[in-house]
């Protein structure tokens, strides 16, 4: 057998291999898209550019963001279901995206489209933040106006209609034990939350964490939190169990890594891998410390898990209150 031959029998069964392979042996070839579901500058902007960074540096193509808030966070998960499942697109979010904000709001995906690849914290379950110049010191303080001015405005970072955050149902349990009546104002994130309320354009917040550094700074108060223990990083303001009010506290909604369903597995897994590494690494746990965020990491199995178990605590919910679809 010549040696043009002998070439041509060892290449065959190369030939025969689908191309797609050898694309996925390369993956990526070219820049990944972070979309991220609230505005520039909330701390899920802030964690999704410290995750960028570090991948980019193990998987060598840039990482871009875009900033698509709006809806509670379907407005971006939209976005990222209608992309190719081929790694070059994924969403930051949360996971009450997925489980729970489909059954009250019209939404242009199906839930199953999108697949959760890791958790890595989760948001700040509220609380009732107020400017650090207004004359409530305590939360007693506070209900007693609250009492003698009904109507007292309050922003969240999520969307209007049906309650679905804990940050709102948080300030729904304080209502009910209470007896006060507010008025909810949506916003596209924390950022804008904060902003609005500097401007005194509502009365309080409902903390979504990224409100903390500016208790740090001495620009916000916090009252009360809609959480079972106090947080040892502003331990002065007590929980609502403690002033007297019963609080079934909703799961935490997870900020997590969400890819359109379908994608190859060793990509998957090149991506889960990566971005494992980095969110376990010194510099994005500094980042989170800073940002005072929860490191909290699970991954794709055990998210498939909790992302069931969130979605029957919402049923259970939705049909208490008789808005279950």
């Amino acid at each position: 057998m010549n040696r043009f031959m002998r070439n041509i029998r060892f290449a065959l069964p190369l030939l025969c291999i689908p191309a797609v392979v050898f694309a996925q042996q390369g993956f990526p070839t070219k820049p990944i898209t972070f979309i991220v579901s609230y505005a520039a500058g909330a701390t899920t902007d802030i964690s999704a550019r410290a995750l960028a960074k570090g991948a980019e540096e193990i998987l060598g193509v840039p990482i871009t963001i875009e900033n698509k808030g709006g809806a509670g966070g379907t407005v971006a998960a939209g976005l990222t279901a209608s992309k190719k499942p081929d790694g070059y697109t994924l969403l930051i979010g949360s996971t009450s995206t997925l489980t729970v904000r489909p059954k009250v709001l019209k939404v242009s995906f199906k839930p199953e489209a999108l697949t959760i690849m890791l958790q890595y914290s989760y948001f700040h379950n509220g609380s009732v933040v107020v400017n650090s110049n207004k004359s409530w010191k305590t939360i007693q303080e506070f209900i007693d106006y609250a009492k003698a001015n009904p109507g007292m405005s309050y922003g969240t970072a999520g969307s209007g209609g049906i309650p679905t955050g804990s940050q709102q149902l948080g300030v729904i349990a304080l209502e009910k034990c209470k007896g006060l009546t507010f008025k909810h104002v949506p916003t596209k994130g924390g950022t804008e939350a904060n902003t609005m309320l500097m401007g005194n354009h509502f009365d309080f917040t409902s903390g979504s964490g990224s409100h903390n550094q500016l208790l740090k700074d001495g620009v916000f108060r916090q009252l009360v939190l809609f959480q079972n223990e106090r947080d040892a990083n502003f331990p002065d303001a007590p929980t609502l169990k403690e002033i007297g009010c019963p609080w079934d506290n909703p799961p935490n909604s997870g900020i997590v890594v969400i890819a359109p369903t379908g994608m190859p597995d060793d990509v998957f897994k090149k991506l889960e891998e990566t971005f494992t590494k980095v969110v376990q690494g010194k510099e994005f746990q500094n980042m989170l410390k800073q940002n005072f965020l929860p490191y909290d990491f699970k991954t794709s199995k055990q998210m498939a898990e909790i992302r069931q178990e969130e979605v029957i605590w919402y049923d259970k919910y939705l049909r208490e209150i008789g808005r279950l679809k």
